[in-house]
């Protein structure tokens, strides 16, 4: 059993939870991922690793309530107990040797996933720009953390209300334009559209760039083969070959069609976790 010891609400449907799993954050590394089963009759949901503190014991993830599974979770609070907490799992970040300037851009609560790898970087002595994209002002999460981590933190939004008026690509454009050192390396976290768009921005400068998939995942071991992407070519499994890849090689268009396969199925789907209504 795992203790929920800090339960914090970001915004109208984002949380964190502070976790005593002190086992898994004397082994985590930005990039890895846990799998957690709030009890016994629940789904086993995946959560990228948001935070660590090996001195404390404690493991942070952050998540959205966008389905059965999540809004369950979402009704525990500080005190409360979880079934099962397994990890880290995935392989952790890799950066380019020797990085001296690298951009870090996360969309939405992506950005959660965005906070450990410009962390890590930050703490590495390397110059970090943290591009962080939102809808609008109102669904903003981590400003005052992403700040302390980044040598620049740019906070775009699509309708201007807070920040850069745009969306992070045109702002990593900008960058890369107006700098005379080019980033050595971009690390690109969020939805997959918006990852695809990045790669695009940073393919013909030839800057390496790193994003994290979320295709489905199962099991976490590799042996549904749910989690199966197209890199290169060959088909790779995000949860034990990722879930970084180097997003050049990523077929975008397949993991987008592979992403959507069911949601004509789950547009009619009565959710037995909630008791019935659509969308588990």
């Amino acid at each position: 059993m795992f203790r929920i010891v800090r339960k914090k609400q970001l915004n109208e449907s984002v949380i964190l939870f502070d976790i005593d799993a002190p086992f898994i954050a004397r082994k985590a590394e930005a990039g890895q991922f846990v799998i957690i089963r709030a009890d016994e009759k629940s789904e086993r949901v995946p959560f990228t690793i948001a935070d660590y503190d090996r001195e404390k014991g404690i493991l942070t993830i952050i998540f959205q309530k966008i389905g059965g599974s999540t809004m369950d979770l979402a009704r525990y609070g500080e005190g409360d107990m979880l079934s099962d907490v397994v990890g880290p799992l995935g392989v952790a970040t890799e950066y380019v040797e020797n990085a001296k300037k690298v951009a870090v851009v996360g969309g939405g609560v992506g950005c959660a996933i965005a906070y450990p790898q410009a962390k890590k970087l930050y703490g590495m002595g390397v110059e970090v720009d943290l591009i962080a994209g939102f809808r609008n002002k109102d669904i903003i999460i981590l400003e005052e953390e992403m700040k302390a981590v980044s040598t620049r933190l740019h906070i775009c939004t699509d309708d201007g209300s807070y920040g850069y008026h745009g969306f992070v690509t045109d702002k990593l454009k900008e960058l890369i334009d107006g700098s005379e050192q080019r980033f050595d390396e971009v690390i690109a976290i969020g939805p997959v559209p918006m990852m695809k768009f990045v790669c695009q921005v940073t393919k013909p400068y030839g800057i390496k760039t790193i994003v994290s998939l979320n295709p489905i995942m199962i099991d976490g071991t590799g042996m549904c083969g749910g989690c199966r992407v197209t890199v290169d070519g060959k088909i790779r499994y995000a949860c034990v070959e990722g879930p970084d890849f180097d997003g050049h090689k990523v077929d975008f268009n397949e993991l987008v069609k592979r992403n959507s396969t069911y949601y004509e199925a789950e547009k009619q789907h009565v959710c037995r976790l909630m008791g019935g209504g659509a969308n588990g």
